[in-house]
C-alpha cells in the first residue's frame, strides 16, 4: 500500500473543491500536485485565471487559494503501479467531510474519469454533493488538447 504523501491545499474561504485520483511518481517524489511535466494541471490554471502559476509549491498552493479553489485527491492510500489510475487496486478515500464542514465549499469537480469513478464509489453517499467530472489534464489523455480543456474546465469559474 501507497500512503498519500501530500496533505490537502484547502483553507475555510475554499468554494471549489477539485479532486485528482492518487498522486504521480512525480508528484509523490515532488510532494506537490501535478508534479509531472507533461500534465496540463498548472497550465490550465493559468488559462482559466488568465494569471502566472508560481513554479513552487508555496506559490501553487497560495495561487489557487486566491482563487478560493481547494485542492486533493478521493484515494488516501492504494496498491498502484507507476502512476496508471487504471492499476488502482485496494483503494482507502480520503475524509473529505472535514474540508466541507465550513460550508464554504458548494462545487465538486473530478479530474477524470476515474477520480469521478472513485468519487461515486467511496465518497458521494457519505458527502452529498455532486460532483461534476472534467476531462483529465493528465498526458495519458491526448485526445484532448490544452484549448479543448480550457473550454471544459470554464465550468469551475
Amino acid at each position: 500500500m501507497i500512503l498519500h504523501p501530500i496533505a490537502p491545499v484547502w483553507d475555510a474561504r475554499a468554494e471549489v473543491l477539485i479532486l485528482g485520483s492518487f498522486p504521480s511518481v512525480a508528484s509523490r517524489e515532488a510532494g506537490f500536485y501535478y508534479a509531472h511535466p507533461q500534465n496540463r494541471f498548472w497550465k490550465l490554471m493559468e488559462l482559466l485565471f488568465a494569471e502566472p502559476v508560481p513554479p513552487d509549491a508555496a506559490g501553487k498552493r497560495a495561487f489557487l487559494l486566491s482563487h478560493r479553489v481547494a485542492l486533493w485527491d478521493v484515494i488516501a492510500s492504494c496498491e498502484i503501479t507507476g502512476s496508471a489510475d487504471s492499476t488502482i487496486r485496494h483503494a482507502v478515500p480520503n475524509d473529505i467531510r472535514p474540508l466541507l464542514a465550513s460550508g464554504a465549499v458548494t462545487r465538486v469537480f473530478l479530474n477524470g474519469g476515474k477520480a469521478g469513478r472513485l468519487y461515486q464509489k467511496y465518497l458521494a453517499p457519505s458527502v452529498g454533493l455532486e460532483a461534476v467530472v472534467l476531462p483529465s489534464t493528465s498526458p495519458a489523455n491526448a485526445a484532448w488538447s490544452l484549448e479543448r480543456l480550457t473550454q471544459a474546465w470554464k465550468c469551475i469559474l
